[in-house]
């Protein structure tokens, strides 16, 4: 299933991000406050805690290859243990991309619901698009169209105005599609999409 075609990229390397680098940022910060304030006790306990997070964080990793089960038992603990952490809302993106790919589309349209609101500036458009092709693919036309309105970064413009015009082209509106396809093209969508052109031509 192509949902995960275009910013699977982008997510995997703020997942690398965060496994390789997420405990030095936390415990730097911490570190700040200890030298600030003298708090070390706090101090160790957050390092520590961060610590522990990563490492669990990659134990659901691990599961991510395995059965639906196995996934979401490990997300259910990670999520009641280490929730509030960092990396809290990529494991329910690892959930949402398993039930994708388990062809459980409604689940992983209301798991990327409920973890949008905790996605920063930088995430949220990823997510919003990802989420948008989901209610594509359940031919949620309406709801994908309303999902797309809330792109506003130019740095995702193509690959908004591209999905636009596949939503369009669904509700059989070829003239919209074909303006769709068009101002994706002019973002410079041809470099991430080559199927992009194609479209187009195909409204020809």
């Amino acid at each position: 299933m192509e949902i995960y075609s275009t910013e699977e990229q982008q997510v995997e390397a703020i997942k690398r991000f965060w496994k390789e680098y997420g405990v030095s940022i936390i415990g730097g910060a911490v570190l700040g406050l200890g030298g600030l304030f003298g708090w070390n006790t706090y101090q160790d306990h957050l390092v520590g805690k961060a610590e522990q997070a990563s490492a669990a964080y990659g134990r659901v990793i691990e599961q991510a290859g395995q059965s639906q089960d196995a996934l979401d038992t490990a997300v259910a603990q990670f999520q009641n243990e280490y929730g509030e952490s960092g990396y809290g809302p990529l494991s329910q993106l690892l959930l949402a991309r398993a039930a994708v790919e388990a062809g459980d589309l409604a689940k992983a349209e209301t798991l990327l619901t409920e973890v949008l609101p905790s996605m920063d500036s930088a995430t949220a458009p990823m997510v919003t698009l990802r989420l948008a092709r989901v209610q594509l693919a359940q031919d949620k036309l309406d709801a994908a169209q309303a999902t797309l309105e809330k792109v506003t970064s130019e740095a995702f413009a193509a690959q908004r105005e591209e999905l636009k015009g596949d939503v369009l082209v669904k509700k059989g509106e070829m003239d919209a599609a074909r303006a769709a396809y068009q101002s994706a093209l002019d973002a410079g969508g041809a470099q991430t999409s080559p199927a992009l052109q194609m479209k187009l031509d195909d409204l020809a």
